[in-house]
């Protein structure tokens, strides 16, 4: 799929999903090559999952660095990205050599089995549109989903809550310092690495996060 027909594809979603949405269009490709980063040099196979693809424009970096033995899963809530993202598989060569290995979900992350955790995990979910409740029940959830000593990767955009609480009434400022607060307490507790990347439009920042061997988060 071209970057024409992409943009052209989320562009129509955009408006009547845009709180699970988020994003001002698809990632850039020096975005997605930041989420895919730790998956590139790895001595052993492993089980992979990408948490909202959309259209695909990260799973487009993804399949070219999975390898035979992995196993690449995809959950993805809006069924128009899902059908699209199985056409890709279908017809787009480097997405065919990856096909018998992956999986599509179409449902919401929270309703994966945690018992088969994966060693990565790169989310492109638009938490910033979210709830903090649901912020915080998805990241528990996707925490869990991990196995321990493995990456957890998800994006912003740089500065966002800042910009977006400058204009905002009292209940959105309290609404995106509640998601802040919730971010913040995973980045402290997992993070080891962040970058940003000034080619996407708008900038972002891309946070490295790995599970512990024992974790007793609530």
């Amino acid at each position: 799929m071209g970057r024409i027909k992409e943009y052209a594809a989320f562009l129509k979603e955009f408006p009547r999903t845009f709180e699970t949405t988020g994003a001002l269009g698809p990632s850039s490709r020096g975005l997605a090559l930041e989420l895919v980063r730790q998956l590139k040099g790895r001595d052993r196979p492993g089980r992979i999952l990408e948490v909202g693809p959309g259209t695909g424009a990260v799973t487009s970096e993804l399949v070219r660095v999975v390898r035979p033995d992995d196993t690449l899963e995809l959950v993805e809530l809006n069924q128009r990205f899902v059908d699209m993202l199985n056409e890709r598989f279908e017809k787009e060569a480097h997405f065919k050599k990856v096909r018998e290995i992956t999986t599509i979900w179409a449902k919401a992350v929270e309703q994966l089995d945690p018992h088969k955790p994966f060693d990565y995990l790169v989310c492109g979910l638009p938490f910033n549109n979210f709830q903090p409740e649901l912020v915080k029940r998805i990241f528990r959830h996707m925490i869990k989903l991990v196995k321990p000593g493995g990456h957890l990767t998800f994006f912003e955009y740089l500065w966002i809550r800042r910009v977006k609480s400058l204009a905002a009434g009292h209940s959105e400022r309290r609404r995106l310092g509640g998601i802040g607060l919730i971010l913040q307490r995973h980045l402290k507790r997992y993070e080891f690495h962040r970058s940003i990347v000034w080619t996407n439009i708008p900038p972002a920042v891309v946070h490295h996060l790995r599970v512990p061997y024992s974790d007793d988060s609530p």
